[in-house]
């Protein structure tokens, strides 16, 4: 307390002592001190006001970034943070004002426990004088309530005398009496010096109680229209209430009845600050509250989508014996897969199914499906294991085994980590698109890979740019191919072909944010209906799966349009609404690829804002395939150009062989091993097994 009296309660003393010395009387200079001290906090309430509204303004970003990233906690918070460096906002701002009220608290209690030298400038010889005569006349430690009872024994006749008495050397005493017997610390009959008591109901509990209520009403307002508050859900903004209610009445039965004035004053001068900030800088002009409730109903979605994750008590069961059964030490492992959802299973099948053919390998397959299809498999040869989120980091780390191979970037970036256990384990990355690794990817997603299979030449080059520019390992680049694409051209080509009479357009956009389903689907549908195509808009699954409100508005929007030739989509089952198309309309979807390079047939895109996953890319010296390609594949149209897509479309349609000289041109130049991608990619890692099987035996 001695710590906060000199550096708080000093600077504190000296502006009651100027209140007091204006006022002549206790109580109005408490409220001149507490006018004061809010003038002089007032920037500061700008500041946060300014700061709360960034932060509501940013809450549909904040908001759409939780409902992309549900069950990735990681992702989601590095960019929240991200958007908060872009932005410039600091989430602390908005505790400042409580935080420098608890000194200025704690220094006014302090000028009211020490009157004799905040608002008297006694000399201290004479206050310990005083204090000690006091103590030696009660009998008992005064501790900080001290020169409060000075005060009260000076001013009663009964003991004046004793402190007549006194020989303080070099020092008035007398001048010193006359001061505190002139003193006067009642304001309208009321001691401010005073302690409400919790046993003895009277006159002083006035304060606890209109502090308490004081405290109630200022929570109310700013739950009503404070721009931060005000968002919060039932819990934050009414918990927070009855604290605050509670807490405040406590702390004026604590404290002088001259501080419990000064807290019950301070909750009334903020209401009317509150309302004040608000005309200054009112929220409404920066703050788009319609995008603000879509992308709360996004968020809300999410979170019923995470809990249909969560899993049940039987699944836990399960990951945990097969978490005991995984790390079983006398189970060695050569290969390990890692899957992050059952549909990851297709990125690896075709290389497994060679590995299986070509090599007395056993697979160990993890997974963080439970509901995985490998666990209907039945192959001998791929032993599964489903193991929860809670148990997977420490699986990681524990991991043991020669050599792993996943689809899940940013190892050792993330919640993922590279063994403890076995430095030398070869970690394989398998790419599930064929994308570019600066654009497509976060900065630093394969920092930590020993190998990369690589779709194309354009991976190689990224690669070898990213290790450069940011210095990181160098790694193996496999030039493998992409199965997937791989399949689907053997599919197509393996199906019975005709011209169709009504030519088809399917719109398969990406789920990002701002895809066309979230703005050019409009424009777009009606620059092509009732133009004689049949047209079908298939969702991507993660938008029907994140965003059933939004796919459910826009099919009640159509539904009356819906016929033989239009259709909504939202069963994947198949790949036949990609194979029977004939145009393909996107924006920065892999489908464009897929759709292209099977059928040989052109794309229109939609220049949506392109997903950037790495914001830096621009300092690697590629221009990203994704970029490059689109005009080599079809036609790129502007997002406000939507509504011309019929012109586009009749141009693709009127140059078939043109397209397909382009397409297969592009194919050649982006596809390394055509219709082979899986024999290299199994071949490769056969190889890595067998040369770390060797070494063990070494050892």
């Amino acid at each position: 307390m001695e710590f906060i009296n000199t550096v708080i309660g000093t600077p504190l003393g000296y502006l009651m002592w100027v209140c007091y010395w204006i006022c002549k009387n206790y109580g109005l200079a408490i409220i001149l001190f507490t006018v004061l001290t809010k003038v002089i906090l007032f920037p500061i309430n700008i500041w946060v006001q300014k700061n709360s509204i960034k932060m509501v303004k940013l809450q549909p970003e904040v908001n759409q970034i939780m409902a992309r990233h549900v069950g990735n906690k990681d992702k989601a918070a590095e960019e929240q943070m991200a958007l908060y460096k872009r932005e410039h906002y600091r989430p602390m701002v908005g505790m400042i004002p409580m935080l420098i009220q608890i000194p200025i608290i704690l220094g006014l209690i302090s000028v009211v426990y020490n009157p004799l030298q905040h608002l008297l400038h006694m000399d201290p010889q004479i206050i310990s004088a005083f204090v000690a005569e006091a103590t030696q006349l009660t009998g008992m430690e005064l501790g900080s309530t001290a020169q409060l009872k000075v005060i009260e024994l000076i001013q009663n006749p009964e003991t004046l005398g004793a402190f007549a008495a006194l020989q303080v050397p070099g020092a008035d005493v007398a001048g010193a009496i006359a001061q505190i017997q002139q003193m006067d610390l009642l304001f309208f009959g009321v001691d401010f010096a005073h302690f409400p008591s919790f046993t003895h109901p009277d006159l002083y509990w006035m304060f606890p109680i209109l502090s308490g209520l004081s405290a109630y009403l200022l929570c109310v307002f700013q739950n009503k229209e404070n721009v931060l508050q005000k968002e919060q859900g039932f819990l934050g903004r009414w918990g927070m209430a009855i604290f605050l209610t509670a807490f405040s009445t406590y702390f004026a039965f604590i404290v002088p009845a001259g501080v419990g004035f000064y807290w019950i004053l301070g909750n009334v001068i903020a209401i009317f600050t509150l309302y004040l900030l608000n005309w200054m800088y009112d929220p409404k002009k920066y703050i788009d509250y319609e995008a603000l409730e879509e992308s709360k109903k996004a968020l809300a979605e999410s979170k019923v989508l995470e809990k249909k994750l969560k899993p049940t008590k039987e699944q836990k069961a399960q990951s945990k014996a097969d978490y005991k059964r995984f790390l079983d030490e006398s189970n060695r492992k050569q290969l390990v897969y890692y899957s992050e959802k059952s549909g990851f299973y297709k990125y690896f099948e075709d290389q497994i199914a060679y590995i299986l053919e070509h090599s007395d390998i056993t697979i160990h397959y993890l997974t963080s499906d439970p509901r995985d299809k490998i666990f209907e498999r039945g192959d001998p040869r791929i032993v599964p294991y489903y193991v929860d989120d809670n148990r997977l980091i420490p699986l990681f780390m524990m991991m043991d085994c020669d050599v792993m191979v996943c689809t899940t970037p940013n190892i050792e970036t993330y919640h993922l980590k590279r063994s403890m256990v076995r430095k030398d384990i070869e970690y394989i990355y398998t790419p599930h698109d064929p994308l570019s690794l600066h654009m497509g990817a976060a900065k630093g997603a394969f920092d930590h890979f020993d190998t990369l299979l690589c779709v194309g030449p354009h991976q190689v080059t990224e690669a070898r740019e990213l290790e450069k520019v940011y210095g990181t390992r160098v790694k193996t680049l496999v030039p493998c191919g992409y199965s997937l694409i791989d399949n689907l051209i053997a599919s197509y080509e393996g199906m019975e072909h005709k011209e169709n009479a009504v030519k088809k357009i399917l719109i398969g956009p990406s789920w990002q944010e701002g895809n066309i389903l979230e703005g050019a689907i409009h424009p777009l549908l009606k620059s092509l209906l009732d133009k004689g195509y049949d047209i079908t808009v298939r969702p991507h699954p993660e938008f029907v799966k994140r965003y059933p409100a939004k796919l459910q508005a826009l099919i009640k929007r159509y539904e009356d349009r819906f016929s033989d030739t239009f259709r909504i989509e939202t069963d994947f089952s198949s790949n036949v609404t990609i194979f029977t198309a004939d145009i393909v309309v996107t924006d920065w979807s892999g489908i464009a690829f897929e759709f292209a390079y099977a059928t040989k047939k052109p794309c229109l895109f939609i220049n949506t804002p392109k997903k950037v996953m790495n914001p830096e890319y621009d300092r690697i010296p590629c221009i990203p395939v994704e970029v490059s390609l689109r005009d080599r594949l079809g036609i790129s149209l502007e997002e406000d150009m939507a509504g011309t897509a019929d012109k586009a479309i009749q141009q693709l349609l009127d140059h078939p062989e043109e397209y397909r000289q382009s397409i297969e041109k592009a194919m050649e130049d982006s596809l390394f091993h055509p219709g082979h991608s899986a024999e290299v990619a199994g071949r490769y890692i056969i190889e890595a097994v067998d040369k770390k099987e060797k070494q063990h035996k070494e050892i």
